[in-house]
């Protein structure tokens, strides 16, 4: 009775382990470059080789036949670390010798079935610079329950003895490709049954010597924990990383070489009418045109123009004025509205006066100077075009962009960094 209820909770425990391959959730192999890795980690297995009563620990029997005593089996296994799997093993298969009582018949002793749990220590791993491993030595070892027959020529010696076995094996696996190893091992079996089974097995232990192949289970695209390389993958990874940053500096390169080409083409003024060409949208006007700040020439003009260089305090505060209202979009030339009445009375003091005046655009140092330069130069263009459409001589406005070059206060603080952000008038 006993001895059948420990069959049978040997068998519940295995198909227990076993039932949890069908219990796995389907993951994504990766959640992005460096991320954390979705690895297989059930496998299947199944083997065949030599069963004997030799072992390189010694004893056994000199007439042993090893070559007639053929075993099979299978093993499902989980990995529950890169080096350490738990793995369930089942095993049948004879063991083939001279009888041990002296007779000249043949003694066979049948395993008809045994299983066994066992730990599986990976030794090493040697990846050869793979992410996935060439070759794993490991050991194991673990504890086992069998049945087996015992026969010397016709007679029957005992049949069906249960009993508990220690099994224990060294091994190498060999990565064939990214799911399925070649498994060459060699195991040592303990027999801890009764003294008829142990006498029957000559030194109470017998040998299986024997190859196999081993199927992970789960997605094709993730590796097997057993076989991964984390630095290997690591090295692929960064050298993926590395060839994507060059080609993204190039490409920014390319850009913004683009982008200065595109700016020194914007702000030339090809026709010489005194508008750069981003604000021309009548392109091919003649320097002694008379244009508005489009670009476009003028078609009614102001009837009296009266020549006077004379600036007065007036005219000085009227500019003094539009410097302190000026105002643009945050990091843009587009002038805001309030801007426009103090502007318009600069205009008309050009009209009027005959002036000319130079528009000065400077920046503070936060940012790139290109960008700095850029910037400033076009408040300086906007400022121009807007004094243009409302009647100022193109041709007597001058617009340059100093950037962040000369500042008036110290560009260490918020109040400095204000005053630096400027656009001078300057008549003449």
């Amino acid at each position: 009775m006993n001895t059948r209820i420990t069959k049978s909770a040997m068998l519940i425990a295995l198909l227990g382990l076993s039932s949890q391959l069908f219990a796995q959730e389907s993951t994504p192999t990766t959640s992005g470059r460096f991320g954390k890795q979705s690895l297989r980690t059930w496998s299947v297995g199944a083997h065949g080789g030599i069963l004997s009563q030799n072992t390189f620990l010694g004893g056994g029997s000199v007439d042993a036949r090893e070559f007639k005593s053929i075993g099979y089996g299978a093993f499902v296994k989980k990995q529950i670390l890169p080096a350490l799997g738990l793995q369930a093993d089942f095993l049948r298969g004879e063991v083939k010798t001279a009888n041990y009582l002296g007779t000249t018949a043949e003694q066979v002793n049948k395993i008809n079935w045994s299983g066994s749990l066992t730990a599986v220590l990976n030794i090493a791993n040697f990846s050869l610079n793979t992410e996935n491993a060439v070759l794993i030595p490991y050991v194991k070892a673990g504890a086992g329950y069998m049945a087996s027959d015992s026969q010397v020529g016709t007679t029957q010696v005992f049949a069906d003895r249960e009993g508990w076995y220690i099994p224990t094996g060294v091994g190498f696996k060999f990565g064939v490709s990214k799911g399925i190893n070649i498994d060459l091992g060699y195991d040592i079996n303990f027999i801890k049954s009764s003294p008829t089974v142990k006498n029957a097995y000559n030194e109470s232990r017998f040998s299986y010597a024997h190859a196999g192949l081993e199927f992970s289970l789960g997605n094709k695209e993730n590796s097997q924990l057993q076989n991964y390389s984390a630095v290997a993958d690591l090295r692929k990874q960064s050298a993926e990383e590395s060839a994507e940053l060059r080609r993204a500096l190039s490409t920014a390169e390319q850009n913004a070489q683009r982008d200065r080409d595109q700016y020194a083409k914007d702000l030339a003024d090809d026709d010489n009418d005194g508008v750069a060409n981003k604000f021309d949208k009548c392109p091919g006007t003649g320097a002694a045109t008379v244009v508005d700040g489009s670009g476009c020439p003028i078609k009614v003009q102001r009837e009296i123009i009266r020549e006077t260089k004379v600036i007065t305090e007036e005219d000085r505060k009227v500019v003094k004025d539009a410097i302190s209202n000026l105002e643009f979009d945050l990091g843009k030339s587009t002038i805001r509205s309030k801007s426009y009445a103090s502007l318009n009375r600069v205009a008309g003091l050009l009209v009027d006066k005959n002036f000319s005046l130079k528009l000065a655009g400077h920046t503070d140092n936060t940012g790139g100077r290109e960008l700095n330069l850029r910037l400033s130069k076009e408040r300086a263009e906007s400022v121009k075009a807007y004094l243009v459409s409302q009647g100022a001589n193109a041709s007597r406005i001058e617009a340059t962009g100093y950037g962040p070059d000369q500042p008036i206060s110290t560009n260490k603080t918020a109040a400095g960094r204000q005053e630096n952000r400027r656009v001078e008038f300057t008549l003449y």
